[in-house]
């Protein structure tokens, strides 16, 4: 693993801004409470909780509460899922100090189920071997874990908040991350603003909107990665996209989710005979890993035979009050999941890629830490165990929290100043916006070739030449990176699957390490040789 990076020394930076927090989600929300009273900066591309992939969470947190389980069997189905890659050591801190978060989140008042003397209830989701899902109201664990710390941090004086502030660049001073670039009025604001920082926190969440069908806000198109990575930083597991099994296919965009806890409790995949497909592809049937079920949907969607989730007899009449989200979402369809199956596809769920951290959080830039969707912590590997993403979130934000209060003396907030010099465009020509989410989807998804995503890398670099949006810029970078990476690995494991290489290899059994200068490296040699042979 590449060098992490030391804490620079704070007597160097003594008028800067105290601790800046990228992101409004679950991670840099938890991790600015675990602060206070430290004074701290959110800034969050739109009102906080409302931008954020964590407040559609259906499922819940992944704990070993229950009676019967443990931290090693939690482990173990965590390295089973990550398919050969998953730091053990990083798994192992992560859901050794589950409990310890669950209690947090208690008393910042998420209601979790419980029994009628008090016990946490669980559920039981796909790949794991016991029920260890602590859910809120059987599928509102996302909405109801974001309306208490939202409501925490709005009461929490040392917090300051800026909502609609859309970050664009890293401020470098040698090797430290000294300093942020942001634009206003939800990144469409004709100025931009800059704040100098002690330490600056990357909690910008995931990739989804990269892609034509996605579960995620549309916030979350892998800005914080690129954002990193443009500034130096070291991206890891990139190629790996988790696309979640069961989005309801009703064209929608996000596309709702028919969350994984319906599986859990009996539902069945069957394609439009009636058949259940899965039965045929994987020995777990419909609870088998989450890439095998996405790709089994895949398969029956793209041949035109269809594919649905029958709940009428697992759920049938208890689906509404059991799983309000999911029978609303079917409602506004004009579907009733107590009697109608419901019609679904696979959709960018989750990014186990992203910025390299290590156990506290630190990426390999001085100055710079990052939680949450946007890192790379190495405790998913090649494909996260459902549910393990929020526990990542609240355990690493805690920790980040813990390494900069023991480290770094008490700072002050100061002064937003207006930035002067370039002001390039703000949002990205819808257009190009649709072009690149196309390319993505049809050439790096579910199903990868090599003449596919070579293809993207075209399309890429030229939208990139055209861009005059450092937000689309961004967005660019991490799409690239996800692709180079993709075609790098010659092998499918995990969320990385390619028909021209479509088992395992042993000597691919290691993690993706990137930066965007080896990117472009790739990019240019691929191009020269395109030219050679033209």
């Amino acid at each position: 693993m590449p060098k992490q990076a030391e804490l620079f020394p704070p007597e160097a930076f003594a008028d800067s801004d105290d601790v800046v927090i990228i992101g409004g989600g679950l991670a840099g929300l938890f991790c600015a409470l675990k602060m206070a009273p430290r004074p701290v900066t959110v800034l969050a591309a739109a009102a906080i909780g409302t931008g954020a992939s964590s407040a559609w969470a259906q499922a819940g947190i992944a704990a070993a509460v229950s009676k019967g389980d443990t931290v090693e069997k939690h482990v173990a189905d965590t390295l089973a899922a990550g398919a050969g890659i998953v730091d053990e050591n990083i798994a192992t801190l992560m859901v050794d100090q589950a409990a310890d978060r669950i209690h947090d989140l208690l008393e910042y008042g998420v209601p979790f189920d419980t029994d009628l003397e008090g016990h946490l209830l669980t559920s039981r989701e796909a790949a794991h071997s016991e029920n260890r899902v602590v859910r809120v109201k059987g599928d509102m664990a996302g909405k109801a874990i974001m309306g208490a710390l939202v409501s925490a941090v709005r009461s929490t004086p040392s917090i300051r908040l800026l909502e609609g502030y859309v970050a664009e660049e890293l401020v470098m001073t040698g090797k430290h991350v000294t300093g942020l670039i942001a634009r206003p009025d939800e990144g469409r604001s004709q100025t931009r603003i800059e704040l100098t920082t002690r330490a600056i926190i990357i909690a910008t969440g995931g990739v989804g909107a990269l892609y034509e069908i996605t579960t995620n806000p549309k916030q979350a198109r892998g800005g914080g990665c690129g954002l990193a990575a443009r500034a130096g930083a070291v991206i890891a597991d990139p190629e790996f996209v988790q696309f979640h099994p069961t989005a309801i296919n009703i064209g929608k965009d996000p596309a709702p989710l028919a969350t994984e806890a319906l599986r859990g409790e009996g539902c069945t995949l069957h394609n439009d005979a009636g058949e259940r497909f899965m039965l045929k592809i994987d020995e777990d049937g419909e609870m088998a890993p989450r890439d095998i079920v996405a790709r089994g949907i895949f398969d029956e969607v793209m041949s035109g035979r269809g594919a649905w989730l029958d709940c009428t007899k697992a759920v049938g009449s208890h689906f509404k009050d059991e799983f309000p989200t999911v029978y609303g979402y079917c409602q506004d369809a004009g579907i009733d999941p107590a009697i109608d199956r419901i019609p679904v596809i696979p959709a960018v769920h989750y990014h186990m890629g992203g910025i390299l951290t290590d156990a506290d959080g630190r990426t390999t830039l001085d100055g710079l830490w990052a939680c949450g969707e946007v890192t790379s912590t190495g405790a998913h590997g090649a494909n996260r165990l459902a549910s393990n993403s929020l526990l990542e979130a609240v355990v690493f934000s805690s920790r980040i929290a813990d390494d900069i209060c023991d480290h770094l003396p008490l700072g002050k907030q100061h002064p937003i100043v207006q930035r002067n010099g370039p002001e390039d465009g703000t949002e990205p020509n819808p257009e190009n916006l649709k072009l690149l989410r196309e390319t993505m989807s049809k050439y790096v998804g579910v199903v990868r070739t090599e003449e596919g995503m070579k293809k993207a890398i075209s399309i890429l670099q030229d939208l990139s030449q055209k861009s005059t949006s450092t937000r689309f810029t961004n967005a660019l970078t991490t799409a690239k990176l996800i692709t180079v990476a993709a075609l790098l690995r010659e092998e499918s494991r995990g969320g990385h699957y390619r028909t021209d290489f479509p088992d395992p290899k042993e000597s691919w059994k290691r993690r993706t390490f990137l930066t965007l200068d080896e990117v472009e490296n790739t990019i240019a040699e691929l191009t020269a040789k395109i030219c050679e042979t033209a």
